[in-house]
């Protein structure tokens, strides 16, 4: 059901672009969905779901019976000739017509207990599926990650450039102002320099911004699946959304976790294979066949159906300890995988706790970062109105504009980390959902 979404999103979008002349809107949850639905790995992963499922349907084949046919043909030239005299007086002409000579049959076998090697390699073909599934939703959280990864940069630069902007803008106005006055003779050159030295900086910063833009717009397309010149804008930034309610942590609720879980069984699954090959067979096949031809002096001996039965029964009896050693063998790569289960799951444990600071970091990082702007807007105000009643000289007046950049700098890169250690946190705590928005 969630394919049909994407897919239906993605013919949307397509619309959308060439409609718009290679522009295009996106929402974050459009770049998921085209992530989604244009990355390799998520198509490297459902074709080998899809191959599990197809194993999974040729292992279940074992139970059923089989049923062939053969057919043989002979063409000779050779034949029996011999002359033969019975109690040395009666004469016995013998002659063997091998040519012409054909058989056919259909048999049916049935396997009716093999040690349990049927029901293993079915229900290890099962857990293989199971895997391929999992394996398949740990692809789109990274996807999804990494799509969230692009978008956020990209809205970054675009709100860093639009400070770089208003920025360069309150530097043109001052040298404006200071051109005036020093024409007037009322400011020293020194002051117009200074001024022309920032807006020179400024305009360096708009150019690596600009250049910012660019690169991450591009890299956003190259997660899309989209030409690299296609220009994209984002629709639903809002600067002002904090994170709140988020869903309590399950590590044992990631597809990592649960893959490992499964590696388990499919390992005790294991033993029970190997196992079995030790332990006896038993199995009936049933023929039913025509043969014709093989003549004697010109009688054909054969021209008749017949229906045979067979049961087979295999018993192991002594095999030098090698079922032990096997079946020893497969235990210990059980026993790893479940060391390897605890030891990645205290990893999961870590990662999950670094998420949760790095996320209660930011909010924090975002209730500060807002006080600071607020406290350089009255500085840069105060500054100003100081610096025309000749009471703060022009590097003072200069300096708490760059302190305003530089606090608007950090309010947008602690709004878009937060959104990102959101997604991180989710993903974490094994509660993203595939499809959907945070």
């Amino acid at each position: 059901m969630n394919r049909v979404k994407y897919i239906l999103a993605s013919i949307c979008l397509l619309v959308t672009f060439n409609v718009s002349a290679q522009q295009a809107v996106v929402t974050l949850q459009q770049c998921r969905t085209m992530a989604l639905e244009n990355n390799k790995k998520i198509a490297i992963a459902s074709e080998n779901k899809t191959k599990a499922e197809q194993d999974v349907k040729a292992y279940r084949t074992n139970y059923l019976p089989k049923l062939s046919a053969s057919g043989n043909y002979l063409f000779t030239t050779s034949s029996l000739e011999k002359s033969m005299n019975l109690m040395g007086m009666i004469p016995l002409e013998l002659d063997l017509q091998l040519n012409n000579t054909y058989v056919a049959g259909i048999s049916l076998e049935q396997p009716i207990y093999m040690g349990g090697k049927i029901t293993s390699a079915y229900k290890m073909a099962k857990i293989g599926e199971e895997i391929a599934e999992l394996n398949e939703q740990k692809t789109q959280e990274e996807v999804i990650l990494l799509a969230d990864e692009a978008y956020w940069t990209y809205v970054q630069t675009l709100e860093l450039t639009k400070t770089v902007k208003a920025y360069k803008s309150l530097i043109e106005k001052l040298l404006s102002d200071v051109e005036n006055a020093y024409n007037a003779g009322m400011k020293p050159r020194n002051d117009l320099l200074k001024v022309q030295v920032s807006l020179n900086e400024a305009e360096l910063q708009l150019l690596q911004a600009e250049n910012g833009v660019t690169l991450s717009r591009m890299n956003l397309c190259h997660t899309l699946g989209l030409s690299l010149s296609t220009e994209l804008m984002v629709e639903d930034y809002n600067d002002k959304q904090v994170v709140t309610d988020l869903p309590t942590p399950d590590v044992e609720a990631r597809p990592e976790y649960s893959i490992l879980n499964k590696q388990i069984d499919f390992k005790s699954q294991q033993v029970k294979l190997v196992r079995s090959e030790f332990l006896p067979n038993v199995g009936v096949m049933g023929n039913f066949g025509y043969a014709n031809g093989l003549k004697f002096n010109n009688n054909k001996l054969l021209d008749k159906t017949a229906f045979s039965a067979v049961v087979s029964v295999n018993i192991p009896i002594f095999r030098w300890g090698e079922s032990v050693n096997k079946v020893r063998s497969a235990k210990a790569e059980k026993n790893m995988a479940i060391l390897q289960r605890d030891e990645l799951s205290e990893q999961m444990e870590l990662e999950l706790q670094q998420a949760i600071n790095t996320l209660d970091e930011s909010v924090k990082e975002i209730t500060l970062a807002e006080r600071s702007l607020v406290q350089a807007e009255e500085n840069m105000q105060e500054s100003r109105n100081r610096y025309d009643a000749g009471l703060e000289t022009m590097s003072d007046y200069l300096e708490a504009q760059t302190l305003w950049q530089q606090a608007n700098f950090s309010l947008i890169k602690a709004r878009t980390s937060s959104r990102l250690a959101e997604t991180k946190y989710l993903k974490a705590a094994g509660k993203m959902q595939l499809g959907e928005n945070n």
